[in-house]
Parts: structure tokens; C-alpha cells; sequence
């Protein structure tokens, strides 16, 4: 068997021609260069490819694909690799030990995405990395007004109503005196910080644009609690579902399975491993926070590892993300979206499900996003609108048509009566003392002062 094993570098690539019979290896020395590789790969009659994982390694895996090789991408954490006591370590050495555990069979080859997946897996962890420079560009103007005692609004505020506040102080470096530079820095940082967040949400927007079109995605985003940002990282993670065997490697893959300390009749667990992308396993743990709110499910399984108990937060909090991570596999291995029922069924499975959990779950309606959520609405004022409208008319023909009717003329108006005098009226009340008097007695009126006309 000929195997061909490269030891890539940055500039310089090694490159060891083994044969598995004669055990005799042959190196040279190549620039890492598509042109270089090219011709080494028309030139290589080998059996078998070998290389570690590392950035270049994705498009030389492509190049020597196209060539008709065999290749088997390696990962140098494996417990293979590491070699104890070693007094010498050199290109020539790596690319040998390469070929060598390759014809042993000691090397396990790691997944290798597609270009199309590499590119968008990229462009995931690309909006993480603007998102954190935004995020320092913003503690660094707050720094500048906390060091020169000026307040400013609190949260997100800050960089909308008390946008006009900040801007207030900035000013062209150039403009500055010697005694407020910082404004000039200020000046800066706020340019810096509206083109990152102009970049950042073009990018959003492309992401978008392929989640829309993207089944996948979809599909992970009808699990309660998960949005576009984190189905976007389990899906650029995940890429291949069937590579996986079971739920167990998909946890261990990670990072979210706790490290296993044995010796003899000593076995305990410790912390999680953290092993795998840190991005995917920091959003996995804001998602199962946030599921709780909006996940019945995910609720009643942190209720149940957490017990009450304040010490057991973050592990019910961990458990549950790896759950997510599981869930989420299994989707799109099955190409399935997110049925409640099947999760009833699933955790009357492992034990007894409380009533009041499996009734909020049969009652649950299925996930809407943006878009259907607008259409919903606009389908729900509309259909009020048609039935305002078919009552307002029922009420029109059921009402009968009032005929008009002449109303009488009006008498001509009586002369006024003469008022009647004192003794008359007091004659009067005498005489009938239980009638009731329609009106009130008026007090006489006071003469006016006369007005003098000097």
C-alpha cells in the first residue's frame, strides 16, 4: 500500500512518499501553494492520503478528491498522536509518524465538510466575531465617559434615546485642544462602531436569506425556545446527521458530557469535558435558559434534574442544552419537525409524566416565526373586518324603516302672567299646604348703585 502523508504548514508543506512493504519513506519539501500541490497530487500514484486537520487542509482534501485519491483527515487530539518522550520533533518526523499509524490503522479520520458548508459555517462565526468587536467598541466609549465622570444611559439605551447624548461630545481629532483628545477618540470609535453594525446586519440579513430557503433550519427552529441564530450554529455543527451513531457521541461531540475519572473500583465524574466548538456549546446554554420560558417540555425536565435546590441550577441548565443538542439531531436525521406528542410519548417512556406537563403539551400549537406570525394576524384582523362588516349589514335589513311622522305645530306663545303680589302668593301657600311648589321663590334683586359720569 503507498500512502502519501503531508505535514502542512503555513508556507512550507512536507510531503512523505511511505511504502507499506518495503517501509522505506521518501520526503520532499513543497510550497503550500494550490499550483505546487496540484502537480504533486498528478504526479502521486498513492493509495491513500493522509493529513492532519488544520485550515488549508479543507481545500487540499478537495484537490486530491478531484485527483481520484483516497483521503482520511486526522485529528492530532486523538490519543494515537500523542507521542511521550520524544527528543526530536521535525516536519520529516510528523509526516512519518503519519504515515506509519495510517498503515497501522491507529488514525481515526474526522469529518470533512463540503466547500458550500465550509463557507456558510464560516460566514456563522464570522457574525459571532462582529458581534464581539461591536461589543468592545462599546465598552470602550463607555470607559472613556466613566473616566472623565460623564453619565450615560444604562443597557442598549445607551445606543438608541441616548445616541444624541454620546454624539454630543465627539469631535474631529483634528478640531481637538490638548485637554479633550478623547473626543477625537470618541469621533473614531462611534464611525468604527456604526460600520460594524451596518456589516453586522448584512450579514444577518444573508443568513436569513438562507434559513429561508435552507429545510434544515427550518425544521431545528420549530423546537420551542430555539431561534434563527442557534439552529443557524447546530446545523453548520451537525452538517451530516447520519455520521453520528447515537445520542451519546452527539453529546460527547459537544462538549456536554461529563469527564470520567476510573481506576479500579474508583469511578466518578467530574466536569464537562468542553470539548468540540465553544460558540455552539455557549449558545446551546442561553437556548435551554430560554426555553424554559417558552417550552413546556424543557421546563418540566429542568424542574426535574434541578429538584428545587439552587446548587443544581446550572447543571439542570447544562442537562438541558444537551437534550436540545440531542433533540435537534435526531430531527434531522429523521427530517421530522418538533411534535409534542412524540415528546410525550418519549418521557412516559423513561418514567411517570405529571398530568398538568402532558396536558400543556397535548394543548401546545405548533411554532410560528416572523412571517407567519404577520400572516396570522393579518388573516385574523381581516376575518374580524368581513365579520364586523356582514353585522353591521344584518343589523341594516333586520331594523324596520321608521316612517316619518309630522310633528304638530307649536301653539303661539301666551302672554306672560302678571306676577302676583306677596299676600296673594303667601294666601295661597295657606290654603294648600300639601301641594308641592314646582318652583322656588327668588330673592328680590338689589337696586344698582348708580354710576356717576364725571
Amino acid at each position: 500500500m503507498k500512502i502519501l502523508a503531508l505535514d502542512l504548514g503555513k508556507f512550507n508543506s512536507v510531503c512523505c512518499f511511505f511504502d507499506s512493504k518495503t517501509r522505506k519513506p521518501k520526503f520532499i519539501t513543497t510550497p503550500t501553494k494550490r499550483e505546487h500541490i496540484n502537480s504533486i497530487f498528478q504526479d502521486a500514484k498513492a493509495d491513500l492520503v493522509v493529513m492532519e486537520a488544520c485550515g488549508p487542509s479543507g481545500w487540499i482534501n478537495d484537490l486530491a478528491q478531484e485527483h481520484g485519491h483516497e483521503t482520511l483527515v486526522c485529528s492530532t487530539n486523538e490519543e494515537a498522536w500523542r507521542w511521550a518522550n520524544v527528543k526530536r520533533k521535525t516536519d520529516r518526523d510528523d509526516a512519518l509518524k503519519l504515515a506509519r499509524m495510517s498503515a497501522m490503522g491507529e488514525l481515526k479520520g474526522v469529518h470533512t465538510p463540503s466547500l458550500k458548508h465550509r463557507e456558510f459555517r464560516s460566514l456563522v462565526k464570522y457574525r459571532k466575531t462582529l458581534d464581539g468587536r461591536i461589543n468592545k467598541t462599546k465598552n470602550a466609549i463607555r470607559a472613556w465617559f466613566v473616566n472623565h465622570g460623564i453619565e450615560i444611559a444604562s443597557g442598549e439605551k445607551a445606543w438608541h434615546t441616548g445616541r444624541e447624548h454620546i454624539n454630543s461630545f465627539r469631535k474631529p481629532l483634528a478640531q481637538c485642544g490638548p485637554e479633550e483628545l478623547w473626543k477625537g477618540e470618541l469621533d473614531i470609535e462611534l464611525t468604527i462602531l456604526d460600520s460594524l453594525t451596518e456589516q453586522l446586519s448584512g450579514v444577518v440579513k444573508k443568513l436569513e436569506a438562507i434559513g429561508k430557503t435552507d429545510e434544515r433550519i427550518k425544521r431545528v427552529q420549530t423546537i420551542p425556545g430555539v431561534g434563527p441564530r442557534t439552529a443557524e450554529i447546530l446545523v453548520a455543527c451537525l452538517d451530516d446527521p447520519h455520521r453520528f451513531e447515537n445520542g451519546r457521541q452527539v453529546s460527547a461531540y459537544f462538549g456536554l458530557v461529563p469527564r470520567q475519572y476510573q481506576s479500579g473500583e474508583t469511578d466518578r465524574n467530574g466536569r464537562i469535558t468542553k470539548r468540540g466548538n465553544p460558540l455552539a456549546r455557549t449558545i446551546l446554554v442561553e437556548c435551554a435558559w430560554a426555553s424554559l420560558r417558552y417550552n413546556p417540555w424543557a421546563k418540566g425536565v429542568y424542574e426535574r434534574i434541578c429538584g428545587k435546590q439552587k446548587t443544581r441550577k446550572k447543571k439542570a441548565a447544562i442537562a438541558l442544552a444537551r437534550k436540545i443538542a440531542v433533540i435537534a439531531w435526531a430531527m434531522l436525521r429523521d427530517e421530522k419537525d418538533w411534535e409534542p406528542k412524540q415528546m410525550i410519548r418519549v418521557t412516559e417512556s423513561f418514567g411517570r409524566m405529571s398530568p398538568a406537563l402532558k396536558e400543556s403539551l397535548q394543548n401546545m400549537k405548533p411554532k410560528e416565526n416572523a412571517d407567519q406570525r404577520k400572516s396570522r394576524l393579518r388573516k385574523e384582523a381581516r376575518a374580524a373586518r368581513e365579520a364586523a362588516e356582514s353585522h353591521a349589514s344584518k343589523t341594516i335589513e333586520q331594523e324596520p324603516v321608521k316612517q316619518r311622522t309630522t310633528r304638530p305645530a307649536k301653539p303661539a306663545a301666551s302672554k306672560r302672567k302678571p306676577t302676583q303680589s306677596p299676600a296673594t302668593r303667601s294666601s295661597r301657600s295657606t290654603s294648600q299646604p300639601n301641594e308641592k311648589r314646582q318652583t322656588k321663590t327668588s330673592k328680590p334683586r338689589r337696586a344698582r348703585k348708580p354710576v356717576s359720569r364725571d
